[in-house]
């Protein structure tokens, strides 16, 4: 007994009174009491009252009850819209990684050196820095009102998303193939190709495929703006107040991203195998 307790006393004994192990530092309770401040202050902005809400409910019921059945007439307007949706989906994204694929190998910090890494991730955050709506604005003004300009602003914005992710994924590689590979004499280019791309090959797919599937939402948002797509056509059946065929192309666009993800799907499983 007198050892145990001579124990429980070294144990107690090791640890200072003043010291408290599971207690928060005080500059992150400060950061937590600020978060805490500000989504407060946020709220209290917000002009949300129940009148307000119950209203809201009512103006969503009767909106609700005008889009059903859907209408998927006139037709022709809506084949239209959805192959332009695609087209800009697919050139952007395949622009964006032929784009992309370099800027992530300039922006890798230990395949590059620094000075060339701080150019290329500039580059990559500025393509980043922007919503896809305010660069297609832009399009639109240089280039006019269409499929073009909705193509050059996710192309921008897939620069920036994938840029970034291809140069995280570069920068985790084990080096010790790296060196491997160095060690026989192979050129810059074997390198990349028998001890970089093996190694992020997998993870490549996952970001194009992802990519993909947000250009096609994407792509519905910039045609509001007059950047092609369905957007177009969707913005203009609100402004005729046609809900019924409002609802027929979100429920086309629902379709077509939900077959996105069935083929990501699949693309991952053939090449994960």
């Amino acid at each position: 007994m007198a050892q145990l307790s001579m124990s429980n006393t070294t144990l107690h004994g090791d640890v200072p009174a003043h010291i408290q192990p599971f207690r928060m530092p005080w500059l992150t309770q400060l950061g937590w009491w600020l978060v805490a401040l500000l989504m407060l202050w946020a709220l209290s902005r917000v002009d949300l009252t129940w009148a307000r809400f119950v209203l809201g409910l009512e103006g969503a019921s009767k909106f609700v009850h005008r889009m059903f059945p859907p209408v998927f007439d006139p037709r022709a307007e809506l084949i239209k819209g959805l192959l332009e949706t695609l087209q800009i989906a697919v050139l952007a994204s395949a622009a964006g990684v032929v784009l992309s694929l370099p800027m992530g190998l300039l922006a890798a910090r230990n395949l590059m050196p620094s000075w060339i890494t701080w150019l290329a991730r500039f580059v990559i955050t500025l393509c980043r820095t922007f919503h896809p709506i305010i660069v297609a604005i832009v399009f639109v003004k240089a280039v006019g009102f269409g499929v073009l300009a909705g193509i050059l602003a996710l192309t921008v914005a897939s620069v920036g998303f994938l840029g970034k992710l291809f140069a995280e994924a570069i920068e985790e590689i084990s080096m010790k193939q790296l060196e491997a590979v160095r060690a026989t004499g192979a050129s810059f280019v074997n390198v990349l190709v028998f001890a970089v791309l093996p190694q992020v090959l997998y993870r490549f797919i996952g970001f194009i495929a992802y990519e993909i599937d947000s250009n096609l939402r994407n792509s519905t948002m910039v045609g509001i703006v007059g950047a092609g797509g369905i957007g177009g056509t969707l913005f203009a059946a609100f402004q005729r107040f046609d809900y019924d065929f409002v609802l027929g192309m979100v429920l086309c666009i629902i379709a077509i991203i939900v077959l996105g993800e069935f083929l990501q799907v699949v693309v991952k499983k053939v090449f994960g195998q």
